[in-house]
C-alpha cells in the first residue's frame, strides 16, 4: 500500500508553511521573465503538494497567481474558496468523477483558498502557477483580515486560518 511517507521519500517533499508537504518540480528558467505589477516572474512554475492525516489542511493564502490543481493519488481534497466579491465556492479534487469529483481545478489569482484531506491516509495533487510562484505574491490569512471582508464565512475563516503562534495578537 502507498502511504504519504512513501510520496514524502519519493517525492522528496518539505513541509510547506500553508500546511501539508511540497517540492518544486518545475521552473520556467528557460523562457524570458515577465513583467508583473510587483516584479519579474517566471512564465511559469509547478510542485508537487500532499496533504497527510497528521496535516490535513492547506490554510488560508491568497496567490496573485492563476492556479492549476490536479489531483493524481490518494484521497480527495476539499477547496473552499472566497472570492473578492464575497462569493463562496466549495470543490473537491478527487478521482471519482462520477461523485463530483474533478481531476483538475483552476483557482483565479486574488481568490482566498483553504483546502483540507476530505478522510485517509493522504492526497496527492500538483500545481501549475501562472505567471510563476514567488513567495512576494502570496499571503497567509490572517482571521481578523478575513472576517472582516467574509463575516458570513466566519465559522469557515476560523477552523482554517493557520494557528498564531504563541504570544501573537493580530
Amino acid at each position: 500500500m502507498i502511504t504519504a511517507e512513501h510520496w514524502i521519500e519519493a517525492l522528496g517533499l518539505d513541509e510547506h508553511v500553508e500546511g501539508g508537504y511540497f517540492r518544486r518540480t518545475f521552473l520556467a528558467d528557460h523562457r524570458p521573465r515577465i513583467s508583473t505589477p510587483a516584479g519579474d516572474r517566471y512564465t511559469m512554475t509547478s510542485i508537487h503538494y500532499l496533504l497527510t492525516r497528521g496535516s490535513p489542511v492547506g490554510h488560508w493564502h491568497l496567490n496573485q497567481s492563476d492556479i492549476l490543481h490536479f489531483h493524481h493519488h490518494g484521497e480527495a481534497i476539499t477547496y473552499h474558496l472566497l472570492y473578492p466579491d464575497g462569493r463562496y465556492h466549495t470543490a473537491v479534487l478527487g478521482q471519482e468523477p462520477h461523485r463530483g469529483q474533478l481531476l483538475t481545478l483552476a483557482v483565479p489569482g486574488g481568490v482566498w483558498k483553504a483546502s483540507h484531506l476530505t478522510q485517509g491516509d493522504h492526497g496527492l495533487i500538483s500545481e501549475a502557477v501562472a505567471p510563476g510562484f514567488d513567495y512576494a505574491d502570496m499571503a497567509l490569512g490572517q482571521a481578523a483580515h478575513l472576517l472582516e471582508s467574509f463575516p458570513d464565512q466566519a465559522e469557515l475563516i476560523r477552523r482554517y486560518c493557520r494557528p498564531a503562534p504563541p504570544g501573537f495578537s493580530e
